[in-house]
C-alpha cells in the first residue's frame, strides 16, 4: 500500500471500516446535514451555484468533529490515525475533517483540482486525505477519479468557482481512473494528486467523510498563520510552489 501511494499519489482500501461503523457515522452525518443552524459558518456549496431558493448541490461541512465530538471518539478516526502513522510517520496527526455530500439528482461535478492549492506553502509536504464512502459509490453518484501522479508533480494554476465554490484547474485527464467503492471503503490521496468526481444522477445521497492528516509541526505552522480550515475558501498555494 505505501509504495503504491508514494509512487502514484493514491491508493484504495475497499474495507477500511465495517458496514455497522459506516452506518453509525452516517447517522451523525445526516443530523449535521439537516441542522443549518448548528453548521452555519462551517458549511457551503462547492458548486458555487446555490441561491436561497435552491437545494445545495455539493454540501461541504468543515470540521464536523468540532460540531459532533463523537466523531473523533469513533473507531474510524482512531483507525485512520494509526494507518496514516504507518504510511507517513509517527509525527502525523489529524489536521482537519469535512463532510461532502452530493444531493440526489443534482448532476453537479466536483471539478479537477489538487488539494494543495487550498493550503499554505509548507516545507514538509507530507499529507494524506482519506476519503471514506458512507454509501456505495460509483460513477453515476460521484465516485472519486484520480490521475496517477508524476514523479516531481507540482501545483498548477487553479481558479475559483463563483460565490465561494470549489477551486478547479485544467488538466489532461486521458489517464484518469474511477474508483468505485462499497460503503466503508476509502481512498487515500496526497495533496498534489489531481482528482475529480462526476455529479450525482441517482435518487440517493452520496455521502463522503474526509479526514486530512499532516505532520504535527506543519499543523502548528498553519495555526500560527491563522489557518484552521473553517474560513473563506481561497487559493493559498500558487503554481510552482
Amino acid at each position: 500500500m505505501k509504495s503504491i501511494f508514494i509512487s502514484q499519489g493514491f491508493v484504495k482500501n475497499e474495507s477500511f471500516i465495517s458496514h455497522d461503523e459506516a452506518m453509525y457515522l452516517r447517522e451523525i452525518y445526516d443530523n449535521l446535514l439537516k441542522d443549518d443552524d448548528k453548521t452555519k459558518g462551517f458549511r457551503s456549496d462547492l458548486s458555487g451555484k446555490k441561491t436561497d431558493n435552491q437545494v445545495e448541490k455539493i454540501t461541504q461541512i468543515m470540521r464536523p468533529s468540532l460540531l459532533a465530538p463523537k466523531l473523533k471518539e469513533s473507531y474510524t478516526y482512531k483507525h485512520a490515525l494509526k494507518t496514516v502513522k504507518k504510511l507517513l510517520g509517527d509525527d502525523m496527526e489529524l489536521d482537519f475533517d469535512m463532510l461532502i455530500n452530493k444531493a440526489p439528482n443534482t448532476n453537479t461535478e466536483t471539478p479537477w483540482h489538487q488539494d494543495a492549492a487550498y493550503w499554505i506553502k509548507m516545507p514538509d509536504k507530507r499529507a494524506v486525505s482519506i476519503w471514506i464512502a458512507l454509501d456505495d459509490v460509483y460513477e453515476e453518484n460521484g465516485c472519486m477519479w484520480f490521475i496517477p501522479k508524476n514523479k516531481n508533480q507540482e501545483i498548477i494554476e487553479h481558479k475559483a468557482m463563483p460565490n465561494g465554490g470549489a477551486l478547479y484547474c485544467e488538466v489532461n485527464n486521458v489517464n484518469a481512473i474511477p474508483i468505485p467503492l462499497p460503503i466503508g471503503g476509502c481512498t487515500f490521496h496526497d495533496g498534489f494528486t489531481f482528482h475529480y468526481s462526476k455529479g450525482n444522477i441517482t435518487e440517493s445521497q452520496r455521502r463522503a467523510l474526509i479526514l486530512n492528516f499532516r505532520s504535527k509541526k506543519m499543523i502548528e505552522l498553519e495555526r500560527k498563520m491563522g489557518v484552521d480550515h473553517t474560513g473563506k475558501r481561497e487559493i493559498r498555494n500558487k503554481k510552482g510552489s
